[in-house]
């Protein structure tokens, strides 16, 4: 009995297929015993001979034609020479759903028709079914007989083998194309993947990597999504009137640049009725509702639009692998959809394979031993692919895949999956207070995914895990990622927890001190008072959290040259500190080398004097050696020593400053940028211009590199830099 619940009778056959198809059913009655040829126009197969031949395979079998073929002309030109030349090769282009394989397939065909002569046929190979009949259907146009191809169709004779042995011998040249190629093992491992002579061969599949495609005389050309230029024309090929280059560009980057993301966005915006969205519209619309909008742009919907479908093509990929027995990769691709379209790094994912993170509640049961089958059945289906980021093996996979994925799991799932994914990160995240090179890389790494998975699951948890990112992203130096993910964590979190939530004025303190580092000192002192006040009437004047917005607010007082007030905030501070925490408290320390630093803008050289080494006899006694604090005593003491004259001793300290800054912080830190530029302009104060000189040019441009060229230090690097060479030609 068929799912439908229809019996054949007498002599009758019901003929069904599954998958991604148009399914037509015929059921016909004949005499017993009647014959004729398999594919004829009026007769029917007998018994047993198998599916019924397409309606063409002289025609390419697309459900949207391209209008015009954005990019691609490195494999367009490989392809043309393929059908231009004599023939014998196969081709395979491979690629996620959706980025435009049958597209090429399809200019191919006509390429090869129009301007080169062959004959083309295209067959549609996502099931053996469809490949069997269509192929049949080949070797027929090619001249086999009837009885040939119903002996074959009904399994007394090699299928293959008929069908190739007509290839090789026609008398045109031809292109065969074996579309949507998704699982190889239709082509029966390589029974009905040949080469000939005669033709040339193209096979659009997701598979990235199946063993067919390293056969002899097989070419793989991988296929990605559009050049961001090349995106947004599309959009403006198929939607001229709705927004210019500049629009379309916004919308095109926010759909990842996939052609069928395109293709849809394009077809909606020019095809509307009732409304009359113009691209920055449709961009807002994306924002605010995700990118589930793209699929409205499809021309109908039904079982055979799957693949026109950006919610739905993925789903075919994950069907297979589940009938693959890999229902697992389902769950890992839903837990990589809480997350970022950033690079995953693979080190996220091992302590699950190892056992040491258990993700509980997730369906189908994510298990150690599967997790790496099931990543690996994702590249192979081209569902997500391996990347490197600066020496680090990452997994990523397509913006829009990941929208569509996470807004389809189930409501009664998805905090399953955000705990699961919270998990992940905080594995991952390294422990707090480091601010080495490797802790900024990997940080640069994880801090995108925190951002996404606040979007996306909204608790106290992930608020929790968000600031947490947020302090130390800040903490390890990286002042422009912290800058660029304060807004998003601090409105995000707001939301969860309340505008004045103790969690909530961190997340402003961080964005605030991030404010400052990047040189935008005004802004950063306006939040720093709102913050405090806000922190003093909800905590009291003495609470730790109130005392750190005195300290932070000091830092661009002292910038904006308001040396008297920061000087207040400063000692405020440490009094607080010394008596909340006690006088050799890591935070007090903290603050009494800010007020080391501003003592020399305020002449005043006795306090100096006595300050600086009680400051760092003090931080001997209570910190360890390369203790972030001890350093920076030594750095402002340095600092203030130069500005009263004392170069000798000065330059001393100063370079011992910079190669602990270097050792234990990297070169580029800007706190080791600010350890150079000390040396400089000491080593310039001792006479040693071209030295100075040399230094200071050299950290201009490392300085504009790490923290932006308008940054203030850095045009005060610059100006440094004229100034010397104006004194050096004197």
């Amino acid at each position: 009995m068929s799912e439908l619940g229809a019996r054949a009778s007498g002599q009758g056959r019901i003929f069904q297929t599954s998958g991604d198809q148009y399914i037509e059913e015929h059921h016909h009655h004949y005499d017993a015993g009647a014959g004729g040829p398999l594919f004829g126009r009026h007769v029917v197969p007998p018994a047993g001979a198998g599916p019924t031949a397409p309606d063409s395979v002289r025609m390419p079998l697309v459900g949207r034609p391209p209008g015009i073929l954005r990019d691609r002309e490195e494999l367009r030109e490989a392809l043309g020479a393929a059908v231009a030349g004599p023939g014998g090769e196969v081709h395979v282009v491979h690629g996620m759903g959706g980025c435009g394989k049958t597209a090429l397939a399809y200019w191919l065909f006509n390429e090869a028709v129009r301007e080169h002569g062959r004959v083309g046929f295209w067959v549609n190979a996502s099931e053996l079914m469809s490949l069997r009949a269509g192929m049949l259907a080949v070797a027929g146009d090619r001249g086999a007989e009837a009885g040939e191809l119903a002996a074959a169709a009904g399994g007394r004779r090699a299928a293959a083998d008929l069908v190739w042995h007509y290839l090789d011998h026609s008398a045109e040249p031809w292109l065969l194309v074996l579309d949507n190629a998704d699982d190889p093992t239709v082509l029966e491992g390589g029974a009905w993947l040949r080469s000939s002579a005669r033709g040339t061969v193209l096979v659009t599949t997701r598979h990235a990597t199946s063993p067919l495609w390293r056969g002899p005389g097989v070419q793989r050309h991988a296929l990605g999504v559009l050049p961001l230029e090349d995106a947004a024309q599309v959009l403006c090929d198929l939607a001229p009137d709705a927004g210019d280059l500049e629009s379309a560009r916004k919308v095109a980057e926010r759909l990842g640049r996939l052609p069928l993301a395109l293709t849809l966005a394009g077809s909606h915006l020019a095809h509307q009725l009732l409304e009359s969205w113009s691209m920055d519209e449709y961009d807002r619309k994306l924002g605010e509702e995700s990118t589930a909008i793209v699929d409205r742009g499809a021309p109908g919907r039904g079982a055979g639009q799957s693949r026109q479908l950006v919610g739905r093509t993925w789903q075919l990929s994950l069907d297979a692998l589940a009938e693959q027995g890999l229902p697992e990769a389902t769950t890992l691709l839903r837990l990589l959809s809480f997350l970022a379209a950033d690079p995953v790094p693979l080190s996220t994912l091992v302590p699950v394979a190892r056992g040491e993170v258990t993700l509980d509640g997730l369906e189908p049961v994510l298990r150690p031993e599967q997790l790496e089958p099931a990543l690996k059945g994702l590249i192979d289906h081209s569902l997500a692919e391996l990347v490197q980021v600066d020496g680090v093996r990452c997994v990523r996979a397509h913006g829009v895949l990941l929208d569509s994925v996470a807004g389809g799991v189930p409501e009664d799932r998805r905090a399953s999956v955000a705990d699961a994914a919270a998990s992940l990160l905080e594995a991952a995240l390294p422990e707090e207070g480091s601010d080495s090179p490797e802790t900024r890389s990997r940080l640069a790494l994880l801090a995108p995914h925190a951002t996404r998975l606040l979007a996306v699951a909204a608790d106290e948890r992930t608020a929790i895990l968000g600031v947490r990112v947020l302090r130390q992203v800040y903490e390890s130096g990286d002042y422009a990622a912290a800058l660029a993910l304060a807004p998003t964590a601090v409105e995000a979190v707001r939301g969860i927890l309340g505008a004045e939530h103790r969690l909530v004025l961190e997340a402003e303190h961080l964005h605030a001190s991030a404010l400052f580092r990047m040189g935008r000192f005004a802004e950063s002192e306006e939040l720093h008072r709102r913050v405090l006040e806000l922190r003093e009437n909800l905590l009291g004047p003495d609470h730790v959290d109130t005392l750190h917005s005195c300290a932070a607010l000091s830092q661009p007082l002292d910038l904006l040259d308001r040396d008297e007030e920061s000087e207040r905030w400063k000692r405020r501070a440490l009094e607080g500190y010394r008596r909340v925490l006690g006088e050799d408290s890591p935070e007090a320390l903290f603050i009494w080398c800010g007020l080391i630093e501003v003592l020399p803008q305020l002449r005043k050289e006795r306090e100096l004097a006595e300050e600086g080494p009680a400051l760092l006899r003090a931080c001997e006694r209570a910190l360890p050696p390369d203790h972030p604090t001890t350093v920076l005593a030594r750095h402002d003491y340095a600092y203030g020593l130069f500005e009263f004259g004392h170069h000798e001793e000065a330059d001393a300290l100063a370079r011992q400053v910079l190669a602990d800054r270097i050792r234990l912080q990297g070169p580029d830190h800007p706190l080791t940028l600010s350890a150079t530029s000390l040396t400089a302009r000491i080593a310039h104060g001792l006479g040693r211009i071209d030295e100075a000189i040399g230094i200071m040019k050299e950290l201009s441009e490392r300085r504009a590199r790490v923290l932006g060229h308008e940054h203030p230090f850095a045009v005060h690097d610059r100006a440094w830099v004229a100034t010397w060479h104006t004194e050096a030609r004197g």
